[in-house]
C-alpha cells in the first residue's frame, strides 16, 4: 500500500442507491429521447443498470471495460456501435463519472467503429463537475477538487475494508 494517507470512504446506503437509480430512471423517462437499450459498463455500471432497465421496462446488455482483457470489451463495443449506426438507441450506464476515463474510451472506441454518436447517452448516478467528459444523466454533481472522498457503493461494500482502501489509493490524484 502506498504512503499516502487513508482516505476517507464515504459508503452510501441502500435507499439513497435506490432513490439515485428512480431519479436517472426518471429523468430518462421524462425525455424526449427513449433508448431501446441499457447498456451497463462494468463493472460498476452494471448494478445500476439492472434496476434501471427495469425501472424503465427496456433490455439490458453489458460491456465489461473494467476487466481489462484485451480486445474483450472492444469486440462488444464495435457490435454495439454497429447498433447505433443502424439507428438503435443505446444508454450507457455507470456509477460514477468522475475523471472521465471509462466514458472518454467507450465514446473513442464507439467512433473508431462508425457508431451514430446521435443514437447514444450517458447515465450515471454520481457526476464530477470537473470530468473531462460529460453526461446526459446523472443523479448528483460532485466537485473533485473539493470533495475527495472515495465513494463505496452498496455492491462495493461487501468487499474487505482493506480492499476498498487499496483499491481507493490507486487513483491518488482523485483523492489529494
Amino acid at each position: 500500500m502506498s504512503s499516502t494517507a487513508e482516505p476517507e470512504l464515504f459508503y452510501i446506503g441502500y435507499d439513497a442507491f435506490l432513490a439515485d437509480v428512480q431519479t436517472v430512471a426518471r429523468q430518462v423517462g421524462e425525455g424526449d429521447w427513449t433508448p431501446d437499450f441499457i447498456i451497463g459498463i462494468g463493472r460498476g455500471g452494471l448494478v445500476p443498470a439492472v434496476y434501471i432497465s427495469h425501472q424503465l421496462k427496456l433490455p439490458m446488455l453489458s460491456i465489461d471495460h473494467s476487466s481489462k482483457v484485451p480486445g474483450f470489451a472492444d469486440e462488444l463495443l464495435g457490435k454495439v456501435a454497429a447498433k447505433s449506426a443502424a439507428g438503435v438507441k443505446l444508454l450507457f450506464v455507470d456509477d460514477i463519472n468522475d475523471s472521465g476515463g471509462t466514458i472518454d474510451y467507450i465514446r473513442r472506441l464507439l467512433a473508431d467503429n462508425r457508431c451514430d454518436a446521435g443514437n447514444l447517452r450517458f447515465a450515471v448516478l454520481m457526476s464530477n463537475s470537473r470530468s473531462r467528459q460529460t453526461v446526459d444523466y446523472w443523479a448528483s454533481m460532485i466537485d473533485r477538487d473539493s470533495d475527495k472522498r472515495w465513494f463505496v457503493f452498496p455492491w462495493e461494500s461487501v468487499g474487505a475494508s482493506d480492499d476498498i482502501v487499496e483499491e481507493a489509493l490507486s487513483v491518488p490524484e482523485r483523492l489529494s
